[in-house]
């Protein structure tokens, strides 16, 4: 009866599974959370960014915990890029800064000196 129907599982059930007492297996330690990233992102450079980054980094080691290792290492990836992205714009708004300082004392000077 098993060899005109091959597809189907055999009459009683499948055969009964071993137990697995392994324990969790090793997948090695977690990824880095890049948590002092975000947190310097937040203080020192741009709140809103730094924000998203300190929530990123504190799902790792939760997803990890659970099992979900693709997604803690996208977690602790997407906080390292939230963190760099906020540092970033606080550079490029930093040398807009300067630049405008620096026009508007040029432009100051160069009026004052003609009559």
């Amino acid at each position: 009866m098993t060899d005109q129907y091959p597809n189907y599982p055999p009459p009683g059930g499948p055969p009964p599974q071993q137990p697995y007492y392994g324990g969790v297996p090793n997948y090695g330690p977690p990824p880095d959370n890049n948590l002092v990233w975000a947190i310097l992102c937040t203080v020192l450079c741009c709140l809103p960014l730094g924000i998203v980054a300190i929530v990123k980094s504190s799902q790792v080691q939760t997803l990890w915990a659970q099992g979900f290792h693709a997604e803690a290492q996208k977690a602790a990836d997407d906080a390292k890029k939230w963190s760099m992205w906020g540092a970033i714009a606080t550079g490029v708004l930093f040398l807009l800064y300067i630049v405008f300082v620096v026009v508007a004392v040029i432009l100051g000077v160069s009026g004052s000196l003609t009559p």
